[in-house]
């Protein structure tokens, strides 16, 4: 009797320290990056912020298309690189938000639109401006990475005028 005892004690202990190990796991654990465009959208962020275009190009497949606000159509590359170029050295990226952003993942592609504002400050004035717009992003995922394949981002149209109110 003495050694089945000692074996559901044994077998006790271990559900208790595993039961404690697993729990200080979950609880230490860093969140994990997003997956998806999400995860993307984290990285240009970051990239833009640092005014970084390697990062930037970092975020996009080589095939990529981007519509940039108030930008002709940048296909591919070396023309996505052009454009970025141009605004880093026009500007300095402030920072970039998003807001009532949505996000869907389908096995290898993702999708995501919501609203953005861009701050930054021109290098010509050194005063900063805050540049809203709207987006819509596909990613795909690539070698075991997600990258864009679609960047639209618009500017956020003036909000239209009050009507006219009719004279007596």
């Amino acid at each position: 009797m003495k050694p089945r005892r000692e074996i559901r004690c044994l077998f006790v202990r271990a559900v208790i320290v595993g039961g404690i190990l697993a729990a200080a796991a979950s609880v230490s654990a860093a969140p994990s990056a997003p997956e998806g465009v999400e995860g993307v959208d984290a990285a240009w962020a970051k990239a833009v912020k640092a005014n970084d275009l390697e990062a930037v190009m970092a975020c996009y497949a080589p095939d990529a298309v981007a519509w940039l606000p108030d930008m002709p159509e940048a296909r591919g590359e070396k023309a996505i690189r052009e454009a970025y170029r141009g605004l880093f050295s026009a500007n300095t990226i402030q920072d970039a938000a998003w807001s009532d952003a949505h996000y869907q993942t389908v096995g290898s592609r993702s999708v995501g639109w919501g609203r953005f504002v861009l701050t930054l400050t021109p290098k010509a004035t050194g005063k900063s401006i805050a540049l809203p717009g709207r987006f819509v992003v596909v990613a795909e995922k690539r070698n075991g990475r997600w990258v864009y394949v679609v960047d639209h981002a618009s500017g956020e149209p003036a909000p239209a005028a009050a009507p006219a109110t009719p004279k007596p």
